[in-house]
């Protein structure tokens, strides 16, 4: 599946709800289907800078692709951890740095997020384009 169409999966699960408290609710599911991150990934290098609760994001380079890993301590940020992930994980870099997120504006998250949280996610987001830079780097 191409990150668009995982988006658009996204936008549609989304668009069953109304109400943002059903939104969240889903959010808090999705970051519940997360698989713990191990002990190991826990590191200091692996925490998001810029974000109120504690996040982790663990990138490795299989077969030409990113595969992320992440954690988070807070129930809703750990939802939007487990989206990105599987908007993004899996992927190869040069995708991931050309990927437009829309999916973030049209499920209006952005805007239903406290202002800590939606640093934060821009943070997420940064680090992951961050890591598939690197990733990139290491190809040529």
């Amino acid at each position: 599946m191409t990150i668009n169409e995982i988006q658009d999966q996204i936008i549609d699960e989304f668009a069953v709800f109304d109400d943002w408290m059903d939104k969240y609710a889903l959010l808090i599911d999705l970051g519940n289907t997360l698989s713990p991150l191990a002990d190991t990934y826990k590191t200091d290098s692996n925490l998001i800078e810029g974000c109120q609760s504690r996040v982790w994001l663990q990138a490795d380079h299989v077969d030409g692709k990113i595969v992320f890993q992440g954690e988070s301590d807070a129930v809703i940020v750990k939802g939007i951890v487990s989206l990105l992930i599987q908007v993004l994980s899996g992927h190869s870099p040069q995708e991931i740095l050309d990927a437009d997120l829309y999916f973030i504006d049209k499920i209006g998250l952005k805007e239903h997020l406290s202002p800590t949280r939606s640093n934060g996610l821009v943070s997420m987001v940064k680090q992951m384009r961050m890591y598939a830079l690197a990733f990139k780097a290491k190809e040529q």
